[in-house]
């Protein structure tokens, strides 16, 4: 009697814990803002070694209310959000309909191909994004020897 009791307590038990854990939806704002990119990967293609490494991503707020950037991180140190010391990001809202760049710097004293992702965190729709940076950095120039002085 005891493990039939036990069987359906169980049974009832596995029920009720289903019937909770069904998924949850989150709240979409219709008028939300919304990041749409030119490209969501800015190619270097081949540059020089200790050439300037800035460039941009143009993004435009197809959302219905002001679009803002909190914080752009790139993958690793040779990545940089801040140029001259400053935020490579918009720091004033995006209205509806309006464009904006958002700027990162590759360091191109490191030599080789190399492809580094960098989030951007807002209030958009999608709250965190994932753009790309890629390219090839030339081998430093070679120095001509000098002549031992004697």
């Amino acid at each position: 009697m005891k493990k039939i009791f036990a069987a359906v307590a169980l049974f009832f038990g596995l029920a009720a814990n289903a019937q909770e854990g069904g998924s949850v939806v989150p709240n979409i704002d219709p008028n939300a803002p919304e990041m749409k990119f030119e490209t969501e990967v800015v190619d270097y293609g081949t540059v020089k070694f200790d050439a300037n490494g800035v460039r941009e991503f143009k993004v435009k707020n197809v959302g219905k209310s002001p679009l803002t950037i909190s914080n752009v991180q790139g993958q690793c140190g040779c990545t940089a959000t801040t140029i001259d010391g400053k935020p490579g990001w918009p720091q004033e809202p995006i209205l509806p309909g309006k464009s904006a760049s958002i700027k990162v710097k590759y360091d191109t004293k490191r030599p080789g191909p190399f492809e580094k992702n960098v989030t951007i965190t807002s209030n958009s729709k999608e709250p965190s994004k994932v753009v790309k940076i890629k390219g090839v950095v030339e081998a430093a120039p070679v120095q001509p020897a000098t002549p031992d002085a004697k």
